[in-house]
């Protein structure tokens, strides 16, 4: 568990007590379950250690990947208010691609003193900010790296002030990576999924809060961008310039390491907490998460087997192997995350205005917990595997195994029964 991001580790932690907090009476009332999971037994000491698991993520124990020598949000005071890290300094400029210009008819830029700051960023919050749920994960990573309630302005409202005329085609955007051009990174969209989201889906945001807090520095801060159902890399930090092009093609730094720069976030099922070794006759507490990606969720199952048990090899992905289904838990009664009291405020993105509860569950692009209490198995040396199966009745790590557009592959950990 050791390399768990700090994040996942909390949730570790946490499902680990409620497990513990069962006591005696509760065990001997689990020992007895049939293949079924003890989040569908009446069980109110169960159903409570549930609602204890944390589903939003802090701020502050978000896994990271960064980039930036030194990281640009570590400078000191003076030089963050100079390069435009801070909140009073920060500017960003919309302006026409030089080498393939879209035709528009304001740019905005420094050099004319037209660039949106702070302020006129706040003034447009006013009537445009959006909030919704998001986890953020690395293209390459094998877990999520947090959960969090994101807040900002749509690219496309920012993206009319410079009054486009015609020629455009994509956009493209970078944050500030110190003075060294060779350390740029960037980003693009095609300007349609800029302009217009399709049925169901969050608009891309200019984003300035997480889980109701300004974000930090360390976070992308003062403003950064938000891609609702892309991988991380998307999601530009220290956002400060945006162009408009007139070229047909993404021009994606994340393109330089072979990575598709165009993939949605796949479903996957991960663990969190489970034994490495359990004495037998008991059962086999488990709880883990989902990352819910385009194609959404409609189980979570597992898989337990005896170590040397053989598999045919022509089945890489366990297709023909006795899967069992978990339970997927409902929303949270406390979301979490450092938000007061645990509440979501109103207006989140895909949640009922009045009761604050989501439209459908689980979410596309969040977070799902799952749990499973296993029945007793003999003595002996075993691997747990878990998995997804989709809205579209697909196995993970179908449709789309391949590494550099999201790892999705089949967790597998050991147990230790005797």
């Amino acid at each position: 568990m050791s390399s768990l991001p700090i994040w996942m580790n909390e949730h570790t932690d946490l499902s680990r007590r409620y497990f513990l907090g069962l006591g005696v009476a509760a065990t001997s009332i689990l020992a007895n379950l049939s293949r079924s999971t003890a989040a569908e037994q009446a069980n109110p000491e169960l159903d409570a250690a549930i609602a204890r698991l944390e589903y939003l993520t802090k701020p502050e124990s978000f896994g990271t990947v960064e980039r930036g020598t030194p990281l640009p949000y570590t400078h000191p005071v003076e030089k963050l208010r100079e390069v435009g890290m801070t909140r009073e300094t920060w500017k960003l400029e919309v302006i026409a691609d030089p080498e393939a210009p879209a035709k528009i008819g304001f740019p905005m830029s420094r050099e004319a003193g037209t660039a949106l700051d702070w302020d006129g960023l706040m003034k447009l919050a006013e009537r445009h900010s959006v909030k919704f749920l998001k986890i953020m994960t690395c293209n390459n990573g094998g877990s999520p790296l947090g959960m969090g309630l994101w807040e900002g302005i749509p690219l496309r409202t920012i993206l009319w002030l410079t009054k486009p005329d015609s020629d455009l085609r994509r956009v493209f955007y970078y944050g500030y990576h110190n003075d060294d051009p060779k350390q740029r990174f960037q980003s693009s969209l095609p300007v349609g999924r800029v302009l217009e989201d399709p049925p169901g889906e969050h608009p891309v945001i200019v984003c300035y809060k997480l889980n109701g807090e300004f974000l930090s520095g360390k976070r992308g801060g003062p403003v950064r961008m938000v891609v609702p159902e892309a991988y991380g890399f998307k999601s530009v930090k220290w956002l400060q310039k945006i162009i408009l092009t007139n070229a047909p093609y993404a021009n994606d730094t994340y393109a330089n390491g072979n990575n598709d720069v165009d993939s949605w976030m796949k479903t996957f099922a991960r663990f969190v907490s489970h034994p490495a070794t359990i004495k037998a006759g008991q059962p086999i507490p488990v709880t883990g998460l989902t990352q819910v990606g385009i194609s959404g969720l409609k189980k979570v199952q597992y898989l337990l087997q005896p170590a040397d048990q053989s598999h045919p090899a022509d089945d890489p992905y366990f297709t023909t192997a006795d899967w069992q289904d978990a339970t997927i838990l409902a929303p949270p009664k406390a979301w979490g995350g450092g938000i007061a009291e645990g509440k979501l405020p109103t207006g989140v993105l895909g949640f009922d205005a009045e009761s604050r509860q989501p439209d459908r569950w689980p979410l596309r692009y969040t977070l799902a917990h799952w749990a499973v209490l296993i029945p007793a198995v003999p003595s002996g040396k075993y691997h747990l595997r878990c998995r997804t199966i989709d809205s579209n009745d697909v196995a993970q790590p179908m449709p789309r195994p391949f590494a550099k557009s999201g790892r999705n592959s089949i967790q597998q950990v050991d147990l230790n029964v005797g």
